[in-house]
């Protein structure tokens, strides 16, 4: 049976069908923006098997991990505990389509979402909401598959409205609220569709809430 695209049926068959579906190491650009912040309170939107949340709570971070699949879910707390009790302790996974509900109200040091590709409108609206969780003087960090990926014959779904810029996200944020760390095309090498080596980049938004009262517009 075939479930929409997205949905949690959808991601659940998908892990289902899959030993592993990612790596099982942490994103890039996670590494690359966070390895320098001093630990604190993280949200993980979209936390898939785990690898981000788990490399966060390694670090110290006390971590909230989101997900639709509660398969992918079952995956990322086994590895939490593989790495250990301290670790795992550290970090908190919830079920939840955050397209159909708005996240608990909360405040965090580091909101992070990672490849989250939906149309626009949603993805506007999500953004919005993540950004309402930012405390003061945290981070937002959001990654996605860069419009350019488009022309580059990599897995990717042949859908501009899932695609984004890191200026466009960059574009939502309120002036003289955020301070922008990285807006960028970062080019990372992959591999295409026939095992070829190839460039894709990943669309790299990291601000800094500098207001109480920063939202997305």
């Amino acid at each position: 049976m075939s479930h929409r695209v997205g949905s949690q049926e959808f991601w659940d068959e998908l892990y289902r069908s899959h030993g592993s579906v990612w790596s099982g190491e942490p994103n890039e650009s996670l590494v690359k923006e966070v390895s320098s912040l001093p630990a604190g309170t993280a949200f993980d939107v979209g936390c898939g098997e785990g690898a981000d949340a788990i490399w966060l709570a390694r670090r110290g971070w006390r971590v909230t991990a989101i997900d639709i699949s509660g398969v992918a879910l079952e995956r990322a707390k086994k590895s939490a505990i593989q790495s250990g009790e301290e670790v795992a302790g550290r970090i908190e996974w919830v079920r939840a389509d955050l397209t159909r509900s708005a996240p608990a109200d909360a405040s965090y040091d580091l909101v992070c979402s990672f490849f989250m590709h939906l149309p626009k409108a949603e993805r506007d609206v999500l953004f919005r909401s993540l950004a309402d969780l930012v405390a003061p003087g945290g981070s937002l960090l959001i990654v996605g598959h860069h419009p350019s990926d488009l022309d580059v014959p990599v897995n990717r779904p042949k859908a501009p409205d899932l695609f984004y810029t890191a200026t466009e996200v960059a574009g939502l944020l309120g002036p003289g609220q955020w301070h922008v760390v990285v807006e960028a095309a970062d080019p990372r090498p992959a591999k295409g569709r026939d095992g070829q080596r190839v460039t894709v980049h990943d669309a790299v938004l990291h601000a800094l809430r500098i207001s109480s009262n920063a939202t997305l517009g």
